[in-house]
């Protein structure tokens, strides 16, 4: 039966799940702590310490796991990769030529924190595994269908602005949600639907007959909402202002890694925790996330020219109920709105295309 190795690489860890033809998950295999003393976590397993200097010996490490469990590289059809950045011309799931990593490369300016990443855990297993084909997903890749003017900044059409658009991320997630809609609910999609993706990365999207025409996160992830550390919506004369007052490292630093929930709490960026954290801080934290939750689903509402459902997905959205409950009361003003939750299935959904994409009689 086909096993297809989905990966999610980041920089100081890679996670894996094998899925066979049925999409069943079969095993669980994630790299911790890479560039310093790490550890494997091999399914329900405790952590086995491990030195992980880099991707590759990461993998190895990961390749390891696989054969203690009896599937082998040769056992593999495929690595299917979430890739953050697909760049300007990437968006549907492709087979990664030597072509299309040159082009995730080319993009890794517009996803620093991301793409660089991708690429080592590609470059990895392809010298661990070089018969194995590989595959690459792009979290751009759900929004292409956006209008031009939801898409396009307001700045002059030249050279060094071309790259500059709202390319919107999570869109394997909210691909996921509505490919997974009609059997988890008993419903039909609702022809225009707002997802919610909330978790440690949050973004709002408009579905309108199936395909995004608005999502909240723009040029890179760290636009939109409040998240767990990176500041969401914020005014561009202010990102300038704080450039020049403390140097571009030190700000990207704090927007993406020092800001959001953490930064507003200065306690955490996890959601539990703030809401078992008795201070006004915290209260205030959780309360300016559902805040511009609510205003930007205005937003949404009005790209789809209305609403007819609301679907909640992501670690948050699923388990918080007390934050659904404050986004639907907020958003009481649109009338009595049909609320699902829909549960998060990323990898199962890039496993999916990847095997639907080796079984196209075009692929070569």
């Amino acid at each position: 039966m086909a096993l297809v190795l989905v990966v999610n690489a980041g920089s100081s860890s890679i996670k894996t799940a094998v899925f066979d033809g049925g999409l069943n998950e079969r095993l669980r295999i994630e790299a911790q702590g890479i560039g310093q003393t790490g550890a494997l976590l091999l399914g329900d397993a405790p952590p086995v310490r491990l030195d992980l200097p880099d991707h590759q010996t990461a993998f190895r490490a990961i390749l390891d796991g696989l054969r203690q469990k009896g599937i082998s590289g040769a056992d593999l059809t495929a690595a299917a990769h979430r890739v953050v950045h697909g760049g300007p011309n990437l968006a549907e799931t492709t087979t990664i030529t030597p072509a299309v990593r040159s082009a995730i490369a080319e993009a890794q300016p517009l996803a620093p924190l991301h793409n660089p990443h991708h690429l080592g855990a590609i470059d990895a297993l392809a010298a661990l595994l070089p018969d194995l084909p590989q595959v690459a997903a792009f979290d751009t890749g759900f929004h292409r269908s956006n209008p031009d003017v939801a898409r396009r900044y307001a700045l002059p059409d030249r050279a060094e602005t071309a790259a500059l658009r709202r390319y919107g991320f999570h869109g394997i997630s909210y691909e996921s949600l509505v490919q997974n809609f009609p059997q988890t609910t008993g419903a039909d999609l609702p022809r225009r639907l707002l997802a919610l993706h909330l978790g440690n990365g949050a973004s709002l999207c408009a579905i309108l007959e199936r395909q995004s025409v608005a999502t909240t996160m723009g040029f890179s992830p760290l636009g939109g909402l409040t998240m767990g550390t990176r500041a969401g919506e914020i005014d561009a004369g202010a990102v300038l202002h704080l450039v020049r007052d403390v140097g571009l490292e030190e700000a990207q630093t704090l927007l993406h890694h020092e800001s959001g929930l953490l930064g507003l709490s200065n306690v955490t960026a996890d959601m539990r925790q703030l809401a078992e954290t008795d201070t006004t801080a915290a209260r205030f934290a959780r309360e300016h996330f559902c805040y511009w939750i609510t205003r930007q689903a205005g937003s949404m509402i009005a790209a789809m020219n209305g609403i007819d459902g609301i679907a909640f997905t992501g670690g948050i959205g699923e388990n918080d109920s007390e934050v659904r409950e404050k986004v639907l009361a907020n958003l009481s003003w649109a009338g009595n709105i049909p609320n699902w939750i829909i549960p998060a299935a990323e990898e199962k959904h890039i496993a999916r295309q990847a095997l639907a994409l080796l079984k196209d009689p075009a692929h070569p």
